[in-house]
């Protein structure tokens, strides 16, 4: 995607008649605006594909897509966009239409320059004081503490429903789901949520530790975990007290616990039945009271078949499990959660940066997204980080994200709906049948009609 080569204002303009589009080029470009101009609605949306523009003039009245169309087209590339209409006549209809559609306002023909300049100036001084309005609200909403979890779907609110009742309580939790699905942030939420009665025991602030049981030795793990005493190995010159220990009331998070050694997991056992860990080297087990949440990405029911993972450890920590759905069996979290990585990591990065767009959406939406939100947050600091404007577009996301095709549940519009199904479908018989006589018998076409709608849908024949 082209860069913007000037902190100038970028106005495009729209209109079939050359003298209109002439004038008002060159005198909005003697006022310091940066203008293109171009002759139809095609023309225009490609542009608007390629490059920001901060304001639109657009003649109502155009060859091809007409005026409402284009306004309609150019709000879901970009919702921030300013849209001008040029008409010769107005009606109460299509200016109810327009305005229903996003435009800014309008200008009656004869073009007067002045009103134009007037109405340019008024639009763009109000977009610029709307944007610092809107960063100043999202960096005073940032500062404010948050849980950091953001949820529409319904099966993310059942996980923080079931979350919210085992705060209460100090039973072992086992959270289960793919890599990146937020393990230890519900994690750190059933903590937060059970503070209030581990005060009322004693402990002023309760500590979350965690532990990756993948990211260490056995030895130098258990060590962690369980402490050691003076003279137990070479080096250990005093005693040191493990995690189990140090974090007193409050809790210990094992995270990958299913690529604990055998070994540890007998250990862990006592420390689960008996509430008392044996530090490396010591003679005399230690009591301790932290309460244990554990998470995994395999199924430890195989692993316990497998003979990778005792049973006994299995159950005692399988008392209440959350299973956490990867994003892509949630897909209605991904807009809030993609609006609060980027608010995220513009404020980090002093990027003013309000979202989205509506195409990049769109592509958001329809990618496998196999690393779930962990995934989402590289994509979209990628995006921020190569991106030069107020909203991503698709130029910024990177070039190996690629969406699955678009599903027809997640548009609205039923003639999008319809395409898309027709699409997938097409397009499914061709990959089943290099015979495209035999692909049409299929879908109960005429071949002639097949061609027609392959072109239509442009849909890809090659192998």
């Amino acid at each position: 995607m082209p860069q913007r080569t000037s902190s100038r204002e970028h106005i495009l303009v729209i209109d079939d008649e050359p003298l209109i589009r002439q004038t008002l080029s060159e005198f909005l470009s003697q006022q310091g605006y940066e203008v293109s101009a171009c002759g139809t609605g095609e023309e225009a949306l490609q542009k608007a594909t390629d490059r920001r523009w901060d304001l639109v003039l657009c003649d109502m009245n155009l060859p091809g897509i007409d005026g409402i169309e284009v306004l309609r087209r150019l709000m879901q590339i970009d919702p921030e966009l300013i849209v001008l209409l040029i008409t010769a006549y107005a009606t109460v209809e299509n200016a109810v239409e327009a305005f229903q559609l996003g435009a800014a306002d309008y200008l009656m023909k004869p073009v007067i320059l002045d009103e134009v300049l007037a109405k340019v100036k008024r639009l763009l001084t109000a977009r610029a004081a709307l944007s610092e309005n809107l960063w100043l609200r999202r960096e005073l909403a940032l500062q404010e503490e948050s849980p950091n979890i953001v949820v529409v779907s319904n099966a993310m609110r059942k996980v923080l429903e079931m979350a919210q009742r085992v705060a209460t309580t100090r039973s072992t939790v086992l959270l289960q789901g793919e890599s990146g699905t937020g393990k230890e942030l519900i994690a750190r939420r059933i903590h937060q949520q059970s503070m209030p009665s581990m005060r009322r025991t004693g402990a002023s602030e309760p500590r979350f530790l965690a532990v990756n049981c993948a990211a260490l030795p056995p030895e130098l793990l258990e060590n962690q975990l369980f402490g050691h005493r003076r003279g137990a190995f070479t080096g250990a010159d005093r005693d040191r007290d493990g995690i189990f220990v140090h974090a007193g009331s409050g809790t210990v998070f094992l995270d990958e616990i299913g690529e604990l050694p055998l070994g540890t997991q007998a250990k862990l056992l006592r420390a689960l039945e008996e509430k008392e860990v044996l530090p490396v080297g010591a003679n005399e087990p230690v009591p301790v009271d932290a309460r244990i949440l554990a998470a995994t990405n395999k199924d430890l029911r195989k692993e316990v078949d497998l003979g990778r993972f005792r049973a006994d450890l299995y159950f005692r920590l399988n008392v209440v499990t959350i299973s956490i759905p990867p994003l892509r069996d949630r897909r209605d979290d991904i807009p809030p959660l993609a609006e609060a990585i980027v608010a995220r990591h513009a404020r980090e990065m002093g990027r003013r940066v309000h979202g989205v767009s509506y195409e990049t959406m769109q592509i958001l939406l329809a990618c496998p997204w196999r690393g779930n939100v962990r995934e989402l947050d590289n994509a979209l600091q990628r995006a921020l980080i190569l991106g030069d404007g107020p909203l991503i577009t698709p130029a910024d996301l990177p070039p190996d994200l690629v969406p699955q095709p678009l599903d027809p549940a997640l548009v609205d519009d039923y003639g999008e709906a319809v395409a898309r199904f027709e699409r997938q479908h097409i397009q499914r018989i061709l990959a089943q049948t290099t015979d495209k006589k035999e692909a049409a018998k299929r879908l109960g076409m005429a071949l002639s009609s097949l061609y027609r709608k392959v072109a239509e849908l442009g849909i890809s024949t090659e192998p």
